[in-house]
């Protein structure tokens, strides 16, 4: 999805942007694999900020056994301004390879 600053007066591109949004082309995931032989990966992503959901899709055998084995985590403390920090199973596994998706969460 592109960025329409706030000042934009071209109606086409802001209703590109719209329909950039209505058909889920989104800009808020991306992809990554765990480190082998390590206890937590560091994600750098431009726009995480804390209190954001993240969700996680397996894209291996692996991925899916580590995710659904409840080995696998990123908790409120870990996710701040653009990058969060996955706790996971510390094994030489080399094909962990998951995306994932990151929202903002309104309360209150």
């Amino acid at each position: 999805m592109r960025i329409v600053p706030r000042t934009e007066k071209d109606a086409s591109v802001i209703a590109g942007a719209l329909n950039d949004l209505a058909a889920g082309r989104l800009n808020n995931g991306g992809e990554v694999t765990l480190t082998p032989n390590a206890a937590s990966t560091t994600v750098q992503r431009l726009g995480v900020a804390a209190g954001d959901l993240i969700l996680f899709a397996p894209m291996t055998a692996n991925a899916a056994a580590e995710l659904y084995g409840g080995t696998m985590y990123a908790t409120d403390a870990n996710i701040t301004k653009n990058q969060f920090v996955i706790t996971h199973a510390n094994n030489a596994q080399t094909d962990r390879t998951f995306r994932y998706a990151f929202f903002a969460v309104l309360t209150g």
